[in-house]
């Protein structure tokens, strides 16, 4: 008995039939208007989408299904020392709508423990490759590698009932999650520590056994990636990973083309590729000021310079958020638990106090607050992760948790195709002009 997939079906088939009535109720009331702007400005803000699993508020930040991060970490069920809450607590958080018990929690440790058998063939797919592909690069290929064990792209050749496309949909995104820590670290390890990988440790978590094969030991660590895989696992539907892994789902593509178009999104400077800019960014500022402890005056001029060449400060300013990430926020509480005498935490934290007045005095910045991005290089460098180019794989690996719950939730539903209708400038000028006579 699979008590986690019996669970979900109990619960989508409940919230499918009424959002049905609703529809049937209210299918033609007027929720939104689209302006000019919006058509132009890559649909921002338009309320287009359904994504069950979270939602983000401007001034709170992310909520799992109505849970902060601050109360994740105190709800969800923790690491062997009870510190640091546990991704796979989150996983069924958001597939279910329930925080999940302890037992729970570790019935669906040992589940992804069985389901992580990676095809010898996505390994030959990766050592065909340079060693400097970038990781993001190896991360998508690996995941596209891996399709030829999708369970719902064998069922839906066989034919199955388009109410039942949920269910190898489930199966795909538990052998999928369960298999990307060890295809991470195998890039990593093949990329950066020549190619000398490290075997599962079957007695670890989730996250623990990822931080091992990482190569990476101590519980600090271990906390750590518990913490990171948790807070970046999702961020509502409209943030380019989650979009672009709903949109290719919504064609019945199944979970590994999925992930994988999601992945690509990610792998964009302006999504999460922006993680290893944001390190990257600092270092470059400590090398020209010639010093690893420089003054917020020190700081601020160059933050000065920065914009003044057109530049942006990496890791500042968010699409939606009005407020300090509370995903950074997560971050800074536990560097200041763990590591608050590092050097490169501590300019993190002056940056922290010097950028958001200088980009508030611009008067055109409607987010001057640090997002996640700008306090996650800082955590890794001091445990000996300093390989930027890595980061995004990280994040990607936090970030399937979400849209593949997401994922099972859009083939429980049965949502649609998704076909926006686009128009032309020409179209646009034409009907401006009817407007103008019709005023």
């Amino acid at each position: 008995m699979d008590p986690l997939k019996t669970k979900f079906n109990e619960k989508a088939t409940a919230l499918r039939t009424e959002i049905r009535a609703m529809l049937k109720e209210h299918g033609n009331k007027k929720f939104d208007e689209v302006t000019l702007k919006q058509i132009y400005g890559g649909a921002r803000g338009i309320k287009t989408m359904i994504w069950e699993t979270s939602q983000l508020d401007p001034i709170e930040g992310i909520r799992f299904r109505g849970y902060s991060i601050p109360e994740l970490r105190e709800v969800l069920p923790k690491g062997p020392d009870g510190k640091e809450p546990r991704p796979e607590g989150l996983f069924w958080l958001m597939l279910v709508g329930e925080i999940p018990t302890e037992q729970e929690v570790k019935w669906l440790t040992e589940q992804w423990l069985t389901r992580s058998h990676v095809p010898e063939h996505t390994f030959k797919v990766l050592d065909s490759l340079p060693v400097n592909t970038h990781p993001m690069t190896q991360f998508s290929l690996a995941i596209a590698s891996m399709q030829t064990e999708s369970c719902f792209a064998r069922r839906y050749d066989e034919g199955i009932d388009k109410a039942d496309y949920w269910d190898p949909t489930y199966e795909d995104t538990m052998n999928l999650i369960a298999r990307l820590p060890r295809i991470a670290a195998y890039i990593y390890r093949r990329t950066y520590h020549n190619g000398d990988h490290i075997s599962p440790d079957v007695s670890q978590d989730w996250s623990g056994n990822f931080a091992h094969m990482l190569g990476i030991e101590g519980d600090d660590f271990k906390n750590l990636m518990r913490l990171y895989l948790t807070i970046h696992a999702d961020h509502e539907g409209g943030n380019a990973s989650a979009h672009a892994t709903h949109l290719v789902g919504s064609t019945l593509s199944d979970a590994y083309y999925s992930l994988a178009g999601g992945m690509n999104a990610l792998a964009g400077p302006l999504h999460g590729l922006a993680n290893q800019e944001v390190i990257r960014w600092i270092f470059k500022m400590l090398d020209a000021l010639g010093t690893k402890s420089p003054s917020k005056e020190q700081i601020a001029d160059y933050v000065n310079s920065t914009l003044s060449s057109g530049q942006v400060i990496p890791g500042y300013g968010h699409a939606v958020l009005r407020q300090p990430d509370p995903r950074f926020m997560a971050q800074k509480r536990f560097a200041e638990e763990y590591i608050k005498d590092d050097e490169v935490v501590k300019v993190v934290w002056k940056i922290f106090d010097v950028v958001p007045p200088i980009l508030e005095s611009l008067g055109k910045v409607k987010n001057p607050w640090p997002n996640v991005d700008a306090h996650s290089g800082a955590l890794l460098v001091h445990y000996g992760l300093k390989e930027y180019s890595f980061y995004t794989v990280l994040f990607g690996v936090s970030r399937a948790l979400g849209v593949l719950s997401a994922l099972c939730w859009s083939r429980a539903l049965g949502f649609p195709l998704e076909r926006p209708k686009s128009v032309t400038t020409e179209w646009v000028k034409s009907t401006l002009a009817k407007m103008e006579q019709e005023a």
